[in-house]
């Protein structure tokens, strides 16, 4: 193969100078030329040629290179022999060192897939499965703890609240039945000093009273305008539920 190549190149270099010559003399009698398309021609074959680094298909062969014959290069019987046996225990070693290393590629993965090695993956995803579950025991109890104590909290706040509330709510019936029990202790010390004195109420405080006179006026006013005492009212007071009058 060596041999073909080195011929190759000195074919290509010898015809490369050859029509480098050539175009030189064309150059030189240019003008001589009466065919312009023939030089066209020429030139673009010579640049082509010198570009390709070789000779086209139908290029003749070189004149230097006519009576050359190509003759094989002799073989050693011998060495022919020594090279046979040679090549044949480097493909013998090839090829066992490609079984070895198969072999090699397939028991690690028949050990990763059913062998030791996947009975020690499953034992220590199963160890480790042990240990992320026993983590999420003790954060889940460390987190119902401390949600415990905060609904604890919240709880004891919601009922101090709540207590704080109906004391409160119990100190303003208290207020107001001591303020009305005033009023009335009031207006009766009010009535008995001036029965005593044989004098009349305040007319601003007499407007509410019921005597003999407005008896049946205010019999009539309540019956028109029923008061209903049958309903619910709410922690602030507010009416919630009222039953309908019969």
């Amino acid at each position: 193969r060596g041999s073909r190549e080195r011929f190759a190149f000195s074919s290509a270099v010898t015809t490369s100078s050859e029509e480098t010559s050539s175009v030189v003399k064309v150059q030189e009698h240019g003008g001589q030329c009466e065919d312009a398309q023939c030089y066209i021609a020429m030139l673009e074959s010579v640049a082509c040629t010198i570009f390709m680094g070789r000779k086209s298909r139908t290029d003749p062969k070189a004149k230097s290179k006519l009576g050359r014959i190509k003759t094989p290069p002799p073989v050693d019987p011998v060495e022919m022999v020594v090279l046979k046996e040679r090549f044949t225990e480097y493909s013998l070693i090839l090829r066992a060192l490609r079984l070895e290393f198969k072999e090699q590629v397939l028991r690690k993965k028949y050990e990763d897939e059913v062998g030791s090695a996947a009975e020690e993956r499953t034992k220590r995803e199963a160890e480790e499965h042990r240990s992320l579950m026993a983590w999420n025991d003790a954060e889940n109890l460390r987190l119902r703890q401390i949600r415990e104590q905060r609904v604890q909290k919240e709880t004891e706040a919601a009922e101090l609240k709540r207590r704080e509330a109906v004391l409160l709510r119990q100190q303003e019936l208290e207020d107001y039945i001591k303020e009305k029990e005033r009023q009335i202790l009031q207006l009766q010390v009010n009535l008995s000093v001036l029965c005593n004195n044989g004098m009349q109420p305040n007319k601003e405080e007499a407007k509410d009273f019921i005597t003999m006179d407005n008896l049946d006026e205010r019999i009539e006013e309540a019956l028109d305008n029923p008061k209903n005492y049958n309903f619910a009212i709410d922690r602030e007071g507010r009416v919630v539920k009222r039953t309908a009058i019969q």
